[in-house]
């Protein structure tokens, strides 16, 4: 609640202490009255610079709290008034030390400052100061305005920069996905080489087993009754064939001497197939033991290929 000082007419007296108290009339008399209670101050406007040499024009609220009436009503004469004037002063100095550009983003640390300050000089006063808040800061005009075109200026410098950097994004995601879509593409035309590659010896090997096949049929069909009968036979259909498709292709045709001869043609191509044939017979014979057995002779078929050809 309240606190009561009071006070004689030569000296002051201790204050009362709660509860019931007797004055002497005439002699006796309340002379302060301190509240507890936390007190709210306006400090008024004023004008300050900062380290920069800009005029601020500012103010603000402290609430402080009476600790010690007895220091607050001897210590001092009106600690209301003591507290602003030593708050105004405090943010005079805090603020000439700031520039103001921190004084924007350093209000926090400012307040703190200034509570500090007063406290250690209100000690004495039996006041604490428990917080102190600024209001308002005004600037001048003109340093309204060039800050206004900074901060215009810092935008479309971060939307600049921004810009940029999303270009560069942009440009390196196009290289990066046309490097891959190379590397891919490659990768893609490596495999098909080794695909077709595999096939075409796959064709290869598929070809040469059927015609090693067929060469084996043919051999083993030209071993049986009747084999060389069959071979000219076959040889005959295919002169007959080729010599369909005479100058099909191109103008110029080289022709033997007797085309029309038919059987000639077919005993020369036998001529040829039985001196190859001796040649391997031979060949093998020489390489196999010799047998008890006299060798067969030669048939008549074979005797006129023989000398058909030499012919």
């Amino acid at each position: 609640g309240r606190a009561r000082a009071a006070a004689g007419l030569s000296c002051p007296t201790p204050p009362l202490s709660q509860g019931l108290n007797f004055l002497i009339p005439l002699l006796d008399r309340i002379r302060y009255v301190q509240s507890l209670k936390e007190i709210v101050i306006n400090v008024p406007e004023q004008s300050a610079v900062t380290l920069d040499n800009v005029t601020l024009q500012i103010d603000g609220v402290l609430y402080l709290r009476v600790m010690d009436p007895y220091k607050a009503s001897y210590g001092v004469e009106d600690p209301e008034y003591a507290v602003t004037q030593l708050a105004q002063t405090t943010m005079r100095s805090e603020l000439g030390k700031l520039s103001l550009d921190r004084v924007f983003r350093e209000r926090e640390s400012l307040n703190a400052n200034i509570v500090d300050a007063i406290n250690q000089a209100s000690d004495c006063w039996g006041i604490r100061c428990l917080r102190y808040e600024i209001k308002d800061i005004h600037v001048p005009p003109r340093v309204k305005e060039s800050m206004q075109m900074q901060v215009e200026a810092e935008r479309r410098k971060r939307a600049t920069v921004l810009e940029s950097e999303g270009t560069r994004e942009s440009a390196i995601n196009v290289a990066e996905g046309q490097k891959q879509a190379q590397i891919l593409a490659s990768e893609a035309e490596k495999a098909e080489q080794i695909n077709k590659a595999a096939g075409e010896a796959n064709a290869m090997l598929v070809r040469a087993k059927a015609k090693a096949e067929a060469i084996q049929l043919l051999a083993a069909a030209l071993a049986q009754q009747h084999g060389s009968a069959a071979a000219s036979l076959s040889v005959a259909e295919q002169y007959v064939s080729a010599f369909s498709k005479l100058a099909k292709d191109s103008n110029t045709v080289l022709l033997p001497t007797n085309t029309g001869d038919v059987t000639h043609m077919v005993a020369q191509a036998l001529g040829i197939y039985t001196t190859l044939t001796k040649t391997q017979a031979v060949k093998t014979r020489d390489e196999l033991p010799l047998a008890h057995e006299d060798p067969q002779p030669l048939s008549t078929e074979m005797l006129k290929a023989e000398q058909a050809a030499s012919s």
